[in-house]
């Protein structure tokens, strides 16, 4: 039974980050604690790694602070938290250059200063990157970071069940009881096949997105939502879940899953959209053409691709510089190459793909979420700093940002948790293991249709009723599996995303305007 000081569900940037700067401050002050990072699959298969475009901080003396809070207040419809907004901004700097401390490379110009690039939504230079693997870099160097640290112990190939709270004890938990306590999780240990208890003074919710719940995403298959599930089940608030981000432009390659990101930065460099016959048409939908936010490109292409009967739109970057082009993003010209495409004299073929939740669990300033010793960040939480749309390159930097506060909370609260002497082994009694993981494989895929036919990019509300009846059949069909059976990855993963689901239509049923990435065609105004 292992116990630890602090529980890290995760190992993407908010996960690791947040844990290195535990490990450095306690080896600082010789108190020895421990610190337990899980993930269910190897350490660097996260959301992190998958993020190309780059990560957004005023870095330039030409730009300000005031525009990037602007453009971010922008892009979010307005309902962004503004105070949030400020400090996630005003605080980038130095966040970043810790980044840099721990080993992260950032590409530069030939006279050594960053290469800030341009995205969708922003006003100005000030997007670093690394190629088109940012994540991935950044990733590299955190993962580099905590290994040099003794008092970090990664726990690789194993999945977070559900978290631990006064339930376990037999005490009644209700959604806004103000004495909530966590006390860590039950992990799977997928080797094994045994559920174990992992007891934390503090747990730290760090797992990513929600993407597979759609048949179409740019995330990795871990991305299920587990985190957000976990806390919802445990009584944690979750807020603006019907705002899902679909990224405008991945390659257009039927079945594929995840599906290849063609990053913002593309047409930030200069690529431009077009139809099959060469024509432009973003000049019909926003001022901006291509460099428009996210949503309003999605639904532009969505709408495109619906008058014209076609499965997808292009991009087109055959104007562009070739030698600087394959310098900026050779991942994306290599992946275009082995499909068959030679970017010089061919475009690219392009369709909106399930990209980024912008709500969650939600959260203080701090990473607090509303159940005591539990915080949450990065996409997994809501904070505030999106509102109804994300702009481009700020997540990363919404992590980071919060990994940060989140650790100075810590060190302020963790000394007041006392974990119970008698939370309950895992019991599975009376459950067996399923015969068949067809029934799995079949809700998943009726859980994508449902969710990718009624509530993707434009939504109406009789899609949502539709998807929300349906939803309920699903749920009580798998609870029934789920009660008969031993726990497995893919049964929970399933139990995560449709409580995840359930949550998406719920707050999309509810809210009765369209704003930012919510579009729904029976409340467009005349």
């Amino acid at each position: 039974m292992p116990q630890f000081d602090f529980l890290i569900i995760g190992s993407g940037i908010a996960g690791l980050s947040y844990a290195a700067k535990l490990a450095r401050h306690f080896e600082n002050t010789q108190e020895h604690v421990s610190i337990a990072v899980i993930t269910k699959v190897q350490a660097d298969e996260t959301n992190t790694k998958y993020a190309q475009g780059g990560i957004a901080v005023v870095w330039d003396k030409s730009d300000s602070f005031e525009k990037h809070i602007h453009d971010t207040m922008d892009a979010g419809d307005g309902i962004n938290k503004p105070d949030i907004v400020e400090i996630v901004v005003k605080e980038a700097p130095e966040r970043i250059q810790e980044l840099i401390d721990y080993g992260t490379r950032f590409d530069k110009e030939p006279e050594g200063n960053y290469d800030l690039a341009k995205e969708g939504g922003h006003s100005d230079h000030r997007i670093l990157h690394f190629k088109d693997i940012t994540g991935a870099e950044i990733e590299r160097a955190l993962l580099e970071e905590v290994k040099r640290h003794k008092n970090i112990e990664v726990f690789t190939h194993y999945y977070a069940v559900e978290l631990i709270t006064q339930h376990h004890l037999g005490e009644t938990v209700y959604r806004y009881r103000e004495d909530i306590k966590c006390f860590g999780a039950y992990v799977l240990n997928r080797r094994s096949g045994q559920v174990e208890k992992f007891l934390a003074k503090t747990t730290m919710l760090a797992t990513g997105g929600i993407g597979n719940i759609y048949q179409s995403t740019t995330n990795p298959t871990i991305a299920t939502g587990d985190g957000i599930a976990m806390a919802y089940r445990s009584k944690g608030i979750c807020d603006n879940m019907e705002f899902i981000q679909f990224h405008p432009t991945s390659f257009y390659l039927p079945g594929k899953k995840p599906s290849f990101l063609i990053s913002e930065a593309v047409r930030g460099f200069g690529g431009i959209l077009k139809r099959a016959d060469g024509s432009t048409f973003m000049e019909l939908y926003d001022d901006r053409l291509s460099l428009a936010p996210r949503d309003i490109v999605a639904r532009a292409i969505d709408s495109e691709m619906k008058k014209n009967g076609v499965d997808h739109v292009y991009l087109d970057v055959r104007h562009c510089d070739y030698e600087k082009f394959l310098e900026h993003f050779p991942n994306i010209t290599q992946y275009c190459l082995d499909a068959g495409i030679d970017l010089r004299t061919e475009m690219i073929p392009v369709v909106p793909a399930q990209h980024y939740m912008c709500g969650g669990i939600r959260v203080t300033e701090w990473g607090k979420t509303n159940i005591n010793f539990l915080y949450a960040v990065g996409e997994c939480a809501c904070t505030g700093l999106h509102g109804a749309n994300r702009l481009a390159s700020n997540s990363l930097l919404e992590a980071v940002v919060f990994g940060h506060r989140a650790y100075q909370s810590t060190l302020e609260s963790f000394d007041k948790a006392i974990v119970p002497d008698n939370i309950p082994e895992w019991d599975d009694s009376g459950t067996t293991h399923p015969e068949e993981n067809v029934l799995v494989t079949e809700m998943t895929r009726e859980l994508n249709s449902i969710m990718s036919n009624y509530v993707g990019i434009v939504r109406t509300d009789r899609r949502m009723k539709r998807a929300y009846d349906r939803l309920e059949l699903l749920h009580q069909e798998h609870e029934e599996l789920y009660r008969q059976s031993k726990v497995s990855v893919a049964i929970c993963e399933l139990r995560n995303m449709i409580s995840v689901s359930y949550l998406i239509i719920k707050m999309a049923m509810a809210r009765r305007e369209n704003i930012g990435l919510h579009f729904n065609a029976d409340h467009v105004k005349s």
